[in-house]
């Protein structure tokens, strides 16, 4: 693992609540670094620490005064064998603020300690090799992980699925590499003609592998921050209404009045485990007034943006296909819906696009429909945000795709190289560029940004 000017002092011991803040039945305090031990010793009263991994009652004094702090277990996790790597105490306790703050200031005046930042635990666990950075990256996306399809990913990149994968590909790129530099080293020698032809067709196969993935990478990026749809239409067709019953709350405003949504508002919605951002727009019209205009210019700036299109016509108008909304309507990835159905017939529902495809009927008013726009649009995100069963692991950052696309370009220049000694340099950089995904190089300017964004105690 490399060292950074930036890590955190080994030496020093820290401490933090690793619990969520607030009333709770329990708290757990963690103490990690070599005075771990002694930590929890001076607060248990007890001559040396708990075996190990076992968790015995004890009763938390203040070390200075012996004023009884409260009941609960103790744990002792020794070196290396610990999240941290570290020694690494735990203190169970009641949750209440008033017995967190004693626990803490508690430790806060023993010689040694230091209250811990941010992500310092996690730190300290890549620091010592426990963790690689995917693996990282994995356990602040379980933290944060809302809707079930979000847990599933995080726990499978925290469990070393992409790692697995990209350190996998660098096995494969150094074995090359080591078989092209014996090449260069030893070019007097009997070696087989044919190892730089098959060397140069083992790249181009892993070219195109890393390259599959990159196709496949939106996926995982959409599942962890959400698949956005954006809720498209003329005004009065009811999108706002739309939107706040897919929330099953009043989100947006709705009113009989034109024009009444001038600005996007979003909604975030679990559909089947899959998290979905949704976004209410303004309605696509020759817009009156400034501000007006302003909505309609950012409707469609977020029709661009979004993975998916809900266009919702108007059914009570003469021409649901107003000239505004047709060419969002044909678009044969837009999921298409015409509301107030209760007000036509069904056999005068429009046909759109190029197959005769027509919109999915939907009247608010009644609840007629709804559900199978529902169903429809869990299909569509699901399509958008799952990789299916024995798929690849995800990428799930930025990070991980300009790395990746930075490997294929190596690899591709490596491919067109006149000579020997380019062809083993691009390969050296695709080798460097794989290992910034798991940390293994050139990352120290990304540790700080990482960390972070992690609660204190994690």
């Amino acid at each position: 693992m490399i060292a950074t000017n930036d890590a955190p002092d080994p030496a020093e011991t820290i401490f933090a609540l690793s619990t969520a803040p607030g009333r709770a039945g329990v708290a757990v305090v963690r103490v990690s670094g070599p005075r771990a031990g002694a930590a929890l010793c001076a607060l248990t009263g007890r001559a040396k620490p708990p075996p190990p991994r076992r968790a015995v009652w004890a009763r938390f004094r203040d070390p200075a005064s012996g004023e009884a702090l409260d009941d609960g277990l103790a744990l002792f996790f020794p070196a290396p064998h610990s999240f941290t790597g570290e020694d690494v105490a735990e203190l169970h306790g009641h949750g209440s603020r008033a017995t967190v703050r004693a626990l803490l200031d508690a430790l806060a005046a023993l010689p040694g300690l230091t209250p811990a930042e941010p992500g310092a635990f996690t730190r300290r666990a890549f620091d010592a090799g426990r963790l690689d950075l995917t693996a990282v990256e994995g356990l602040a996306d379980l933290i944060d992980a809302e809707t079930a399809a979000q847990r599933r990913q995080a726990l499978r990149q925290m469990d070393g699925a992409l790692a697995r994968r990209t350190e996998g590909w660098r096995d494969r790129l150094v074995r090359a590499l080591a078989h092209l530099e014996a090449t260069i080293d030893f070019s007097d020698e009997d070696l087989p003609e044919a190892l730089l032809p098959d060397l140069l067709a083992d790249v181009a196969a892993l070219s195109a592998e890393i390259a599959a993935d990159l196709a496949a990478s939106p996926r995982g990026e959409r599942l962890r921050d959400g698949v956005h749809v954006a809720v498209l239409g003329p005004p009065n067709a009811g999108k706002s209404s739309l939107v706040n019953a897919l929330a099953r709350r009043e989100a947006a405003i709705v009113s009989a009045i034109a024009g009444t949504t001038r600005d996007v508002v979003e909604v975030h919605l679990d559909l089947d485990g899959f998290p979905v951002v949704l976004a209410d727009t303004a309605g696509l019209r020759d817009a009156g007034d400034v501000i007006e205009q302003e909505g309609v210019r950012r409707a469609r700036a977020r029709a661009e943006a979004a993975d998916l299109r809900l266009v919702l016509l108007d059914g009570g108008a003469a021409d649901p296909l107003d000239p505004a909304v047709a060419p969002l309507a044909a678009d044969p990835d837009a999921l298409v819906v015409l509301n107030k159905t209760d007000l036509r017939a069904p056999s005068a529902l429009p046909a759109l696009g190029t197959g005769g495809r027509r919109p999915l009927g939907l009247s608010l008013e009644t609840g007629a429909g709804f559900a199978a726009l529902l169903a429809a649009l869990t299909d569509r995100v699901r399509a958008l945000a799952e990789a299916g069963a024995g798929s690849p692991p995800p990428l799930t950052r930025a990070r991980h795709r300009h790395a990746l696309a930075d490997t294929v370009a190596s690899l591709d220049r490596a491919r067109a190289a006149p000579l020997p000694e380019l062809v083993a340099e691009d390969l050296r950089l695709a080798a460097r560029a794989l290992g910034r995904v798991t940390g293994r190089v050139d990352v120290e300017d990304l540790l700080d940004v990482i960390f972070r964004d992690f609660c204190i105690g994690k």
